[in-house]
């Protein structure tokens, strides 16, 4: 069995530069937004038939394929750049093949034939050993002695994977705070998180399946129409927003990644900050690779290097008011709390 760990995180801490980074790994399976895109779909309890478990890995996942539709994309979409032949509408683009398979291959919809036909006919098992079958394909198909996933927004779904792969490892990987939720500010995706947060609040559900008719009309007109299969993108793209909302965000994510590492055994735990991987990339890489199992050659390390990005380091400080910075590091002063007393 292939060794596997997952990178969490709040997302907008150059989680995506990593996963870039270890794809180009020889000895890694780099499965990018994996969780982000079968989510919840492809983790029932009880056995699960070969037949069921593709169906998770192709129906699109709901709320990507809503902002698809409704003309709001966000960057990590990569099969929308690149186009086959799903398209956003109706069935719209397989979840796999959204994010996962075009960071893997320049064919995604070949490679996601050779997944199902696969995959079909495998025996009844739990999600878990379907999963664990799923990335023994890809390697023996790809290369790869390591798995590593990394999706983001992905600290809520740590115990869950904790529970299906106890032997897995973590990486809590995270951001300063105000530099962080002022990028999720800007993002689609979380816009579209905060305005969800906002319909929850509201109405008191814990799922959007447990909305009643009676809930969904006493919602503002400007937010009913976010649960439709459609909507106007300007709903999300031009509505102002209250940086603190995503400072609080920042602080609920990285205080639930923290809680988590804590809980875990030494040796499956690892914190690792992107303003560190930005000083001192070849120390953390090589850090994060012995953690991983993998070796941090000379080559891939220069590769590595040259493909971070540190422009984008005390943005906050940059581009706010004093006032405004000050009101936003009051928002994120939990987390800020809760990361110091994170051992490293």
């Amino acid at each position: 069995m292939r060794s596997l760990t997952f990178v969490i995180g709040t997302g907008r801490s150059g989680s995506t530069a990593l996963s870039r980074i270890l794809n180009t790994h020889p000895d890694v399976l780099s499965l990018n937004e994996y969780m982000a895109s079968v989510g919840d779909a492809a983790f029932p309890e009880g056995q699960v038939s070969g037949a069921e478990f593709w169906e998770a890995l192709f129906r699109p996942t709901p709320y990507f394929a809503s902002m698809i539709r409704s003309g709001l994309l966000m960057p990590e979409f990569l099969y929308t750049r690149r186009p086959g032949k799903y398209t956003g509408q109706s069935p719209g683009i397989p979840a796999l093949s959204l994010m996962v398979l075009p960071h893997l291959t320049e064919d995604p919809d070949g490679l996601l034939d050779e997944i199902r036909a696969a995959v079909v006919d495998w025996p009844d098992r739990p999600a878990a050993e379907h999963h664990e079958a799923l990335f023994e394909l890809l390697g023996a198909r790809l290369g790869g002695t390591a798995v590593v996933e990394r999706s983001g927004y992905s600290t809520g779904w740590a115990p869950r994977l904790r529970a299906a792969f106890p032997y897995a490892k973590f990486v809590h990987l995270h951001r300063d705070g105000p530099d962080c939720a002022l990028s999720m500010s800007r993002h689609p995706g979380y816009r579209v998180i905060t305005l969800m947060r906002e319909i929850r609040e509201r109405t008191g559900v814990d799922s959007f399946g447990d909305l009643t008719a009676e809930q969904v009309r006493s919602l503002p007109p400007d937010l009913a129409p976010l649960l439709e299969e459609s909507f106007d993108p300007t709903l999300v793209r031009d509505r102002p927003f209250p940086l603190n909302r995503f400072g609080v965000l920042w602080s609920e994510l990285v205080t639930q990644g923290a809680q988590f590492l804590d809980a875990l055994p030494s040796d499956q735990r690892m914190t690792l900050a992107y303003e560190d991987l930005i000083d001192s990339p070849r120390d953390e890489l090589a850090r994060l690779a012995a953690f991983v199992g993998i070796d941090p050659a000379r080559p891939w390390l220069d590769s590595a290097c040259a493909q971070l990005d540190g422009s984008r380091r005390g943005s906050a400080e940059k581009q706010l008011s004093a006032a405004g910075l000050d009101e936003l590091r009051i928002s994120c002063a939990p987390g800020i709390r809760a990361l110091e007393e994170q051992p490293r």
